[in-house]
Parts: C-alpha cells; structure tokens; sequence
C-alpha cells in the first residue's frame, strides 16, 4: 500500500463523524448511522485505491450498510481489503455517551479475516502484555500475567468490559480478584484500543461483542504493537454452518495472524463523541473541529489529526478536486 493511502483515509472517518454527530443525543441511532455510512461512503469514492468491502456493518445493528462486496475507491491504486464501522457506538450517539467513533481499516488484498457477523469471545492488551494472555486461561491468571507485565499489583490493573448480563461473571471475578473496572455500554473496538495508551488507563479488555469489530481492532492492535485474541461464539445451529461454510473451526482461538495477516495495515478513526483517547466532533459557527488517530501497521506510526472543517466550503464534506 501507498503511504499516502493513511492521510487520505482520514478524510473518510471525519466526515463520518461530522455527518453523525449532529444526532448526537436525539434518540434516533439508525438516522445517525445512515449518515455517517452515506458520508463515508462518498469520500471513498475519491480515494485513489481498488477497494472491496470485506466487514461492513453488523446485521445485529438492523442498520444502514456499506456491504460486503461493495467496491470502493476510484478503481485506481493498491488493491485492498476495507473493514468499516461507519459508526461505531450508534447508541451511544443516540444517548450522547462516551467513545463513540467512526471507523475503518484497510490491508492488501486477502489479508483481513472476512468475520461472520456473530458473536466473539476476546480478550486485547497493549504492547507491554503482549504474548502474557490466553483466552483459554481464567480472569485471575491473565490478571496476574498483566499485573507482571506491567510492573503493578492486580488492585492497580484496569480491565474494560461491556456491561452486559453475560460478563456478570467476568465481572464478578474481576471484583473478587480486586481489579479495578471500567465498564462501557458499546463501543468495545474503543475499549480494545484503549489498552494500548497509557493516557486512557486501561490495561485489559474481557468479554464478547461483535466478531467484524474483532477484526477491526486486530488492525489497530496490530499498528501498535499490542494483541487481541478471540473465538467465535455461534449462537446456533445456522451461525455454526455458516463459520464451517467459511472454513473457520469455531473451536480454534483466533490469534493477531489470523484476523489480520501480512506486514502492512492501515487503521483510521475519529471521535464522534467524547472519549478517553480522542475529543468528539464540536460545531463552531461555520465549522467544525474534529479529533482522529490514524496508524500504519509496516512503519508504526501513530498520527493524531487535529480538522478544522468549513461547513460553508465544504457543506457536503467532500470536495472532489
């Protein structure tokens, strides 16, 4: 991939998240959602690559899609796999919560696990815990494996988890071990990320959530050196003929070379809402501000992105030329 290729896909995350922002706390999660996939749908068109759809939007959201198979992209360019969550968090916009983002990730072609969209056991820590984890050892053992790895006591160690009824569970063992919790209600690709950045105070991420945001936050991991692991939790009969129509063993632990192979990635996001690694959109008048971190997984660089954006230059967020 072209190393231009990173800055140009931030302008796709940004106007997703401009575009979506102005639902923020109306209580209308699909109508954000349709804005932000519209937005990022049309800046792609501009972007000089051969894109192909490989993760779009999870059908658990009943949301507008960028499907799968969709081409991206001017037709001109490096040949790649897109994995894109136009919104990630759409409740969370719709509440005006935290950590709502949009976002997206891009590896040469073949390299992304094409995900079904089910359900994924994971576990994801930064770069100073990486090789310490196992999603198959309990909550206290990879407490104590962080703990080691990044010189704390386990009553110092963060875990993130979603508030949900199935982590009562992990929760209950993460109490009974003494770790601290940040509990988040969606958004579990900003909790992964999370983990990787010292200023968020999160260490460890626990728990299920969508498997195509499993891949996403591979990507990201993967840029920053950190590590995610997952296995697909099929909720029926069909979903397990679907991972086996796939070739996937839903008994197999799906590590970093599986979800995202090669030496080279790009993630981009931008905040929508307030986060702990990145401000939300903010409306000035005639413009709007926005916040992104973009990485590349072959160089290792991590750029966070300050816009400032003319709503009257640029009312529909793209400029052709």
């Amino acid at each position: 991939m072209e190393r231009s290729l990173s800055m140009e896909l931030v302008r796709v995350t940004e106007a997703a998240a401009l575009s979506s922002a102005r639902w923020m706390g109306r209580g209308k999660k699909n109508e954000a959602d349709d804005a932000a996939t519209t937005a990022m749908r049309d800046v792609f068109d501009t972007i000089p690559m051969k894109g192909t759809v490989v993760i779009g939007e999870g059908e658990m959201d009943e949301a507008p899609m960028l499907y799968i198979g969709e081409k991206l992209g001017t037709g001109y360019g490096p040949r790649v796999d897109v994995a894109v969550d136009p919104l990630e968090g759409t409740n969370i916009v719709a509440s005006g919560g935290w950590n709502a983002l949009a976002v997206l990730a891009v590896a040469d072609h073949g390299n992304l696990l094409h995900a079904p969209d089910m359900y994924m056991d994971k576990i994801a820590v930064g770069p100073e815990a990486v090789g310490q984890i196992d999603i198959n050892a309990s909550v206290l053992d990879n407490l104590k494996a962080v703990a080691k790895a990044k010189n704390k006591n386990i009553e110092d160690v963060v875990a993130t988890v979603l508030n949900r009824p199935r982590h009562e569970e992990i929760i209950a063992q993460l109490r009974d071990a003494g770790a601290r919790i940040k509990l988040i209600n969606d958004g579990d690709v900003a909790g992964a990320i999370n983990t990787a950045f010292d200023q968020t105070g999160v260490d460890i991420l626990f728990g299920s959530g969508g498997a195509p945001e499993g891949v996403i936050a591979a990507v990201a991991l993967k840029c920053l050196g950190g590590e995610i692991q997952g296995r697909l939790l099929p909720q029926n009969e069909a979903e397990i003929k679907r991972c086996e129509g796939m070739g996937i063993n839903v008994k197999n632990v799906l590590r970093m070379e599986d979800l995202v192979r090669g030496d080279d990635a790009i993630f981009a996001a931008t905040g929508v809402t307030d986060g702990e690694l990145m401000r939300g959109v903010q409306f000035k008048g005639s413009y709007g501000e926005t916040h992104s971190v973009v990485m590349r997984a072959k160089s290792g660089t991590v750029r966070f992105v300050d816009g400032r954006h003319s709503l009257k230059k640029k009312p529909n967020l793209v400029m052709k030329s």
